[in-house]
């Protein structure tokens, strides 16, 4: 089963409520929010505050990214505000497994993301721990860029090493995620799509999320 969650880095923020509730009526499972500090990534995007007050017009599950420098300080913070599953990057946490054991004690799933250009065989050590892995299909820090071709092969290498090593763990990709590679990531392994500008871009939200879906079951 696929799950889909968009990306409201691609909605209007004007009408994030309006936005979130076309999401739900098109049937999607999570909603994906992409937290930016500007240090991390080149890009500044919203805190606690906004996800604490999305909490209170949905039931969907909140996937929160951090792309921020020293998530450790924060985590308690996003739980909090409503966070079901907390996502962390290799690339900004020293002690990793600590961080990933936080998440995991204060009721939250545990990811953990690395950028296009790590490489998966650094996963090693932490997928026997993770809930959930998520591999970028673009550098992190703007919507809309173009899926990068050669991850097919390392979502695919990823799947295969981390179901070895925990066979119930999420596969989540995100990033140029569209009709045209929807299909793709999922012959590759992953099992959650995260789709900003292809559904939040479109003129008829629940369309798209339904379309999405289909893409990728290939219908």
């Amino acid at each position: 089963m696929v799950t889909i969650a968009p990306s409201i880095l691609a909605a209007d923020f004007a009408d994030l409520r309006g936005q979130i509730a076309y999401a739900e009526q098109g049937g999607a499972d999570w909603l994906h929010l992409d937290v930016m500090d500007g240090h991390f990534v080149p890009n500044i995007t919203f805190g606690p505050p906004v996800i604490r007050s999305l909490r209170r017009v949905t039931s969907l599950p909140f996937d929160v990214h951090l792309m921020i420098e020293n998530p450790d300080l924060y985590l308690e913070d996003f739980r909090s505000a409503g966070a079901d599953s907390i996502t962390v990057h290799y690339e900004t946490c020293p002690h990793l497994h600590r961080t990933i054991q936080k998440i995991k004690s204060i009721g939250a799933r545990a990811g953990v993301c690395i950028n296009p250009a790590t490489p998966e065989t650094l996963l090693s050590g932490i997928l026997g721990d993770a809930d959930m892995i998520l591999l970028m299909t673009v550098n992190p820090g703007f919507g809309g860029q173009t899926f990068i071709g050669s991850s097919v092969e390392k979502i695919r290498r990823t799947a295969a090493m981390a179901r070895s090593a925990h066979p119930g763990v999420y596969l989540e990709v995100d990033g140029g995620i569209d009709e045209t590679t929807a299909r793709s990531v999922v012959d590759a392994g992953a099992n959650v799509l995260v789709a900003g500008k292809s559904i939040f871009g479109a003129r008829d939200i629940p369309s798209a999320v339904r379309a999405l879906r289909a893409a990728a079951r290939g219908v």
